[in-house]
């Protein structure tokens, strides 16, 4: 197929190296506001660097993105239309508003192509690995034409409902991931508190009912202080901003959720906003430090 992605960050990047690699092999236009980007990526891989989001929708059979927010689609959304196939799917797997989802599905729609909220989990390891679970909203016939070729990045993909649903079921997991990372850094600092070793811990917790996917995959950096990767605080953030609005418009509470929230907002005044957002930990540490 001719595919067209839009944004190389660190997700974008390596969900279009799998796209394009392989027995996929797909025709790839990719296109980021960044044109080092753009051109390193092709430089790495087969496909073609554009210059315009106009220029990467033209032709193409299926549109990727994988941008920051709402503003950022608005912008690729109002340029990309004109030029969008009759019969194409756009397959976003950005973290936006579900309402956003919507819009951009109705506006598709009238130039009688597809959009599927397709936001992921998995992180940065699963784009790079090609594990993500993708949980997409959107028109049934279009997720059904398009579900293998998302095989090429991700282990899991589920089609939820219609347009926003994928995004209120990605709001579901970062209420549930943010709740219990706070509890994994209030348990890491309370046992090296008691003097405990604290990878001793982890490896007796794995084995039991309190373990986690952060718990295996973050437990080590946070006992060490490493916050350089991953899913920046800024991004989850935004993630749970997202959630908190809807739940609003919703009249649904959620207090461990907005606890949390100012504790992401305490860790981007320590300086983390460019911090994987694990750094909730150092949150907790420097609260249990003796200077307070």
């Amino acid at each position: 197929m001719r595919v067209a992605v839009i944004g190389l960050g660190r997700m974008g990047w390596p969900i279009a190296g799998h796209l394009a690699g392989g027995e996929h092999g797909h025709e790839i236009k990719v296109f980021d506001i960044s044109a080092e980007a753009t051109a390193a990526w092709a430089g790495e891989h087969a496909g073609e660097a554009v210059t315009s989001v106009a220029d990467a929708v033209s032709g193409a059979d299926v549109i990727v993105s994988s941008l920051p927010a709402d503003k950022e689609m608005r912008v690729v959304v109002d340029e990309a239309l004109a030029h969008v196939a009759e019969g194409a799917i756009w397959i976003d797997h950005s973290t936006i508003s579900a309402s956003g989802a919507r819009q951009f599905a109705d506006e598709l729609a009238d130039r009688r192509a597809h959009f599927l909220d397709a936001p992921v989990s998995g992180g940065v390891d699963g784009a790079r690995n090609g594990s993500l679970t993708v949980m997409v909203g959107g028109d049934e016939d279009a997720f059904a034409r398009i579900e293998s070729s998302m095989a090429a990045y991700a282990g899991r993909v589920t089609h939820m409902g219609p347009s926003g649903a994928g995004q209120i079921t990605k709001m579901t997991n970062q209420i549930c991931v943010v709740g219990v990372a706070q509890a994994l850094a209030e348990g890491l600092d309370f046992a090296i508190n008691a003097g405990l070793d604290p990878e001793r811990v982890v490896h007796v917790m794995t084995q039991g009912s309190s373990t986690s996917w952060e718990m295996e995959n973050r437990a080590a950096q946070m006992i060490a202080g490493e916050y350089d990767f991953g899913f920046s605080t800024t991004l989850m953030r935004k993630d749970v901003g997202l959630v908190l609005d809807e739940a609003s418009a919703m009249n649904v509470s959620l207090p461990v959720t907005a606890m949390v929230a100012q504790f992401l907002a305490d860790v981007h005044a320590l300086g983390g906003a460019d911090w994987d957002w694990c750094s909730l930990m150092e949150r907790q540490r420097r609260l249990s430090a003796p200077d307070g």
